[in-house]
């Protein structure tokens, strides 16, 4: 292990200037450990992966400083970011709150939403949070923990689609649409309609926002956005041509990282680009993104279906056995769709003082077959995130740092 962390030393000296271009340091550090990668090297696509590992050197005053390193980064190679886009989506949330400024509508206001439109549905009630009722701030809550797929997609319908494109083209994320909900086939004409919404404080209300509709298309020609051979469609029926991504949101790994650092590090981003929440709010996502399932009182999330490393892909490979390290918070958005799992982490040791981020996606459908639930999680994708993040971790522990970080800021009582 020394000789490989020598080696890795030596690499990251002569590639500390590079920053997203290098692709040496990990490309490296993957052949290093055959017994742990060897299998994704060899596959004729390397199984999708793309990888961004982000070091933090603190200066004297505590200010972050970062230098990146890559793997196969291509803003222009096609992959399903799946529930990673549900973090942008929860921050526009909040600050469309903060910009609406109305009194008393805060993110505990309960949460109505109607049906405007084809296919839409009504959420008048929600009986996992405190209240019985919805709000935004449960909302963000099972977003957070759980990637709760309805808890998106009541968000992206207050935010609305327009809104949510516009936002990532303020803070540079052109590489990135968010232009549908989750898991109820939506697409065309449906995506670009939202539902209606009323914000109660008890019986009075205080923000009725009509339905919506964006006639834009947010066109994206990408590589890669035909895949395989085949796919079910909605009715289970085989159709044997290529499934097409092409009106499927689209997140790129750079752009998630860019994501993360704004919303953790805001001081290291100028003022007019960070995000308009306030000091609680932020507060209030890192708390959840960093908390296990089982911590929460309301939502409630009990074993066996819930387990701390449910949403914990990098490190712990979301397995339901892992064995939790209670040093060490993981702050984080994962995604699992059409063979991928991504993970977008940023991985704190409190005990060691380490800290870093890396965001990663990787992918195995070994048949051809979209839709059908027949992808390799369990054995090729699950594992390969798990041993990235440990073998970086196994670095980040014998890197050498000019100043010890405070990273009380991320500490929390759960």
């Amino acid at each position: 292990m020394k000789s490989l962390f020598t080696l890795l030393l030596s690499l990251m000296i002569l590639n500390a200037s590079a920053q997203q271009s290098d692709t040496l340091f990990l490309a490296n550090l993957l052949k290093s450990r055959p017994d742990l990668f060897a299998g994704i090297l060899k596959h004729p696509t390397n199984n999708e992966v793309q990888i961004l590992y982000t070091q933090i050197d603190r200066d004297k005053n505590n200010i972050p400083h970062f230098t990146s390193y890559s793997y196969h980064i291509n803003p222009n190679r096609y992959f399903y970011p799946a529930s990673t886009v549900k973090l942008p989506t929860a921050i526009f949330a909040l600050e469309k709150l903060n910009e609406l400024n109305i009194p008393g509508l805060t993110m505990r206001s309960t949460m109505k939403t109607d049906s405007s439109f084809t296919d839409e549905t009504r959420m008048l009630e929600d009986t996992s949070s405190a209240t019985g009722l919805p709000s935004i701030e449960n909302y963000i809550k099972k977003i957070l923990l759980v990637s709760d797929n309805y808890a998106y997609n009541r968000l992206y319908e207050f935010v609305g689609r327009a809104e949510i494109n516009q936002k990532l083209k303020k803070y540079g994320l052109t590489n990135t649409r968010i232009i549908g909900r989750l898991a109820i086939y939506d697409g065309g004409e449906n995506a670009k309609h939202t539902n209606a919404i009323n914000f109660y404080n008890g019986d009075k209300l205080i923000y009725h926002q009509p339905p919506q509709y964006d006639g834009n298309d947010y066109p994206m020609h990408l590589e890669n956005m035909l895949q395989g051979k085949g796919y079910l469609d909605k009715n289970d029926k085989l159709i044997m041509k290529p499934y097409d991504f092409s009106d499927k949101n689209v997140y790129t790994i750079s752009n998630m990282q860019s994501v993360l650092k704004r919303l953790l590090f805001p001081e290291t981003f100028p003022k007019e680009q960070r995000f308009n929440v306030t000091p609680q709010q932020y507060k209030f996502i890192y708390r959840y993104m960093s908390m296990f399932p089982g911590e929460s009182k309301k939502p409630t999330y009990n074993r066996p279906d819930y387990y701390p490393a449910y949403c914990k892909f990098l490190f712990y490979g979301g397995d339901s056995t892992a064995v939790i390290n209670p040093d060490i918070r993981i702050f984080n958005k994962v995604g699992d769709s059409y063979g991928y799992n991504i993970d977008n982490a940023y991985i704190v040791d409190f005990k060691h003082n380490v800290e870093f981020i890396l965001t990663a996606v990787v992918q195995s459908n070994e048949d051809g077959i979209y839709n059908d639930d027949k992808y390799e999680y369990a054995t090729v994708c699950l594992p390969f995130m798990k041993n990235l993040g440990q073998v970086i971790y196994q670095y980040e522990l014998e890197r050498k740092k000019q100043n010890i970080p405070d990273l009380s800021k991320f500490k929390f009582s759960y």
